[in-house]
């Protein structure tokens, strides 16, 4: 299962607009959750709208909080998404079995195979294997909470290794430090959680927020596949930046 992690707090003004890169994650099996980070005063009603239609776009969930609830926000958006995605495919595969008029996925089963298959459910659950990538915004606004993102990062890290299951975790913040670079990778893919140290303390903190266009990038690297040449494996990543239109791409005024 893949699930990219959006905290932000603010809203998206340059490049493709971040509900639509959302989309192109769904459609590639990846799913989309947002955070907002609200401290002071709200976070505005076309910031919590774009929140919320990036977190449809991409199938998951969304919700607004402030810095001292982050931690375990992320961490029960990241288990929630697992759960509804264990569901949707249980559900599916029921509704094949069982035939398309069927609509009550396991509640439509007799009690005792309803808790045998629950049961195997929350197995799935500890059990699958996990990928999670997490967006930081980084733009200037959010510098004071940047403390709060990385203490929210390491325990999700341990959160993650007390399931039996495989699970990863990868880190970019967004934007780059110069112009052109839509996102920037501190954290490779790893389980170990003190990788997950001082990941910010270098900063250049921007005001623009290309959330779109990071989106895309960390699309991309979760498309990146093995390529084996001259009997050496190659990573070849699949960058599909150049094939995308001039629909739906916010113009480079700055708000």
């Amino acid at each position: 299962m893949k699930q990219i992690l959006l905290i932000t707090d603010g809203c998206s003004n340059v490049g493709i607009q971040p509900a639509i890169a959302a989309a192109e994650a769904r459609e590639n099996g990846i799913t989309v959750n947002v955070v907002g980070i609200v401290d002071y005063g709200t976070i505005g009603q076309l910031g919590a709208c774009e929140i919320e239609e990036i977190a449809g776009a991409g199938g998951g969930v969304s919700r607004i909080v402030q810095s001292h609830e982050l931690s375990q926000t992320i961490q029960m958006m990241t288990r929630k998404t697992v759960v509804q995605t264990i569901q949707q495919a249980v559900n599916k595969e029921l509704k094949l079995i069982l035939g398309d008029a069927t609509t009550d996925g396991v509640q439509a089963l007799p009690l005792e195979k309803r808790s045998e298959v629950v049961r195997v459910m929350d197995d799935m659950t500890e059990q699958s294997a996990l990928k999670v990538a997490l967006l930081i915004d980084a733009s200037a606004s959010m510098k004071p909470k940047l403390a709060a993102v990385e203490e929210a990062i390491r325990d999700l890290m341990l959160s993650l290794q007390a399931r039996s299951g495989k699970s990863e975790l990868c880190v970019f913040h967004f934007p780059g430090p110069y112009g052109g670079e839509e996102a920037v990778q501190d954290l490779e893919w790893t389980d170990e959680i003190t990788r997950a140290k001082k990941l910010f303390q270098r900063l250049n903190m921007r005001g623009t927020t290309p959330t779109g266009p990071a989106l895309l990038k960390v699309i991309d690297y979760y498309r990146t596949v093995p390529r084996t040449v001259d009997k050496e494996a190659e990573v070849v990543p699949i960058n599909h930046h150049e094939r995308m239109e001039m629909d739906g791409v916010w113009s480079d005024y700055i708000v």
